[in-house]
């Protein structure tokens, strides 16, 4: 559909201008298709225009799609993710956004290994401490430091933060302060940040975001089924 490929070429671009303004290459940034709720059609259209990296934050809703989807395409898990859902994650997907403790980042690990896989995985940090919403806060995120280089299976990319609306540059400059010093406790190279949505992602970039999970301002306006 050529609308939703002119949608595609417009948000590389203004990926790239967000580059361009605090001096980093274009190359750094990957955008992330968040197609969450729509169809599989609408993933095929997008893949048509290019696109290959897309994300879902719903198993169920994800499996079907992926199967009938091109092989090629880099699946992500962007929800919140249960025990008892992740040995399906992590045949379904290649990388996840979601891990919020070091409880999970090691059951993930253990189940990863019986699977044979080895997820590439971002930490979901609290930055702000909202009270609405999961991830490690800051404290517990630096008290792990010392266990994450026991976690073989997967790949440990970074943080992924969504931050409050209000003041959200400061909140992911915060979020890249975070990733560094995690990577000094730890001794881990940590060169990711999930960071950025539609209606944040260029203050995103200008702070070191390396993913930005955009749906609407590719896809539209989501509509969610009536409550039963």
């Amino acid at each position: 559909m050529p609308e939703l490929a002119d949608r595609l070429a417009s948000l590389r671009g203004r990926i790239s201008a967000a580059c361009r303004e605090s001096g980093r290459d274009a190359s750094e940034v990957e955008l992330l298709a968040v197609s969450k709720t729509f169809p599989a059609e609408a993933v095929r259209e997008a893949y048509d225009a290019g696109q290959r990296a897309f994300g879902e934050s719903r198993q169920q809703e994800a499996a079907p799609k992926i199967e009938v989807l091109p092989s090629d395409i880099r699946w992500h898990f962007i929800g919140g993710l249960q025990r008892n859902k992740v040995r399906k994650v992590v045949a379904g997907f290649g990388c996840i956004h979601s891990v919020d403790s070091l409880r999970l980042a090691e059951y993930l690990d253990r189940v990863a290994g019986e699977e044979g896989k080895r997820p590439q995985v971002y930490l979901e940090v609290n930055v702000a401490g909202e009270a609405s919403k999961g991830g490690f806060s800051p404290d517990e995120l630096l008290s792990a430091a010392e266990s994450l280089p026991a976690l073989r299976n997967i790949e440990l990319l970074g943080l992924m933060a969504i931050p409050p609306e209000e003041g959200a540059r400061g909140w992911f400059a915060r979020t890249r302060e975070l990733r560094d010093l995690l990577e000094t406790r730890s001794g881990l190279r940590l060169p990711g940040l999930s960071m950025g949505m539609s209606g944040d992602f260029e203050d995103a970039v200008k702070e070191g975001s390396t993913i930005v999970r955009v749906g609407s301002a590719l896809f539209g306006n989501r509509s969610y089924p009536e409550p039963a």
